[in-house]
């Protein structure tokens, strides 16, 4: 993401979004066994200029992020709507500006900041990240695709994410809210698959533009357009910018005939449990005792079995006596 909400800067939008594994550079293609125009030529327009008029002002997509804004972002953003994920951001980037005052800190001071986002391994990632770019690139987030994906915690689809929205790369960007978009107004389906499939892989590259900006500007505005009007529940059709072409409304809307949509849980999960046991070690600047983490949840055997995958999944360190502590590295 390198401007605001207009174009040519782009950037993550979705309120909630889950990630999925974008193919790499984009080809041009006519996507004949996917259900793919011979171009989406008719679809970018539209889209791209509806992003100009309705994009949200979100501070990863301003010029001061920077690229290193954009990844923090994108982290953040995966599973964890933007209202919760704000606050978090603003105070992080004001923290550690670059990725090498990340990195200069434990681990574990970055799953204190992490707070309640969900998901705390991604802290861990992303001070992964920023070491591994201290290291190998300056300090300076790679902008080579290749590059980006060999760092510690990015996979496919941050990698892409971040080659297009920080760097105006020509990449296909598939999240949820991108998916949801091309399976109605191209496929013609109410919802994609549980999981990204290869064909929605080769769909979503046939339809990239050719010219790399635009390519970058069609990746953030379709993104938008999930996240704002194309959503999971009650879309808004009368206001979308490509109604008259969706397959899906021109279809008659057909109900979703796949299999059943995944739903998350959270009450009485492990995940709950494992959330409240990070809450009472980050409120607290030393270790802390066994029996005070026994106090956050009543059932033993889930709570030791959280405390134990917290340790494993190095989230948690155990010392002697019965003490544990955020990570120091």
């Amino acid at each position: 993401m390198t401007a605001p909400t207009k174009p040519p800067h782009n950037g993550p939008s979705d309120p909630a979004r889950t990630a999925a594994s974008p193919g790499g550079p984009g080809t041009s293609g006519t996507g004949a066994d996917t259900g793919a125009p011979a171009s989406g030529v008719p679809l970018h327009a539209p889209v791209v200029d509806w992003f100009a008029e309705h994009a949200r002002d979100l501070p990863w997509r301003r010029p001061e992020a920077g690229a290193w804004g954009v990844m923090v972002s994108e982290f953040m953003l995966q599973q964890t709507p933007v209202s919760r994920v704000l606050p978090v951001y603003e105070q992080w980037l004001a923290r550690w500006p670059r990725p090498a005052d990340l990195a200069a800190e434990a681990p574990g001071e970055a799953v204190r900041a992490w707070g309640r986002l969900g998901y705390p391994r991604r802290a861990l990632r992303l001070h992964g990240a920023a070491a591994a770019i201290t290291e190998r690139h300056g300090g300076d987030v790679p902008s080579d695709h290749a590059q980006l994906l060999a760092l510690p915690g990015i996979g496919e689809y941050t990698a892409a994410a971040v080659a297009s929205f920080a760097y105006g790369q020509r990449h296909a960007v598939l999240d949820t809210n991108v998916r949801r978009v091309l399976a109605r107004a191209v496929t013609g389906v109410q919802y994609p698959p549980n999981a990204t499939t290869a064909a929605e892989r080769k769909l979503a590259r046939a339809l990239l533009p050719d010219d790399e900006a635009e390519a970058a500007r069609w990746a953030a505005a379709s993104m938008e357009l999930g996240a704002l009007v194309c959503t999971a529940k009650n879309e808004s059709c009368h206001r979308c910018p490509i109604a008259g072409r969706c397959a899906w409304r021109l279809a008659g809307k057909p109900a979703h005939d796949g299999p059943p949509r995944r739903g998350q849980t959270y009450a009485g999960t492990d995940r709950q449990v494992r959330g409240r046991l990070l809450a009472v070690l980050r409120e607290q600047p030393g270790p802390v005792p066994q029996a005070a983490l026994d106090q956050v949840w009543h059932e033993p055997v889930q709570r030791a079995r959280a405390l134990d995958g917290l340790v494993a999944d190095g989230l948690v360190e155990p010392l002697a006596d019965g003490l544990y502590r955020l990570p120091l590295g």
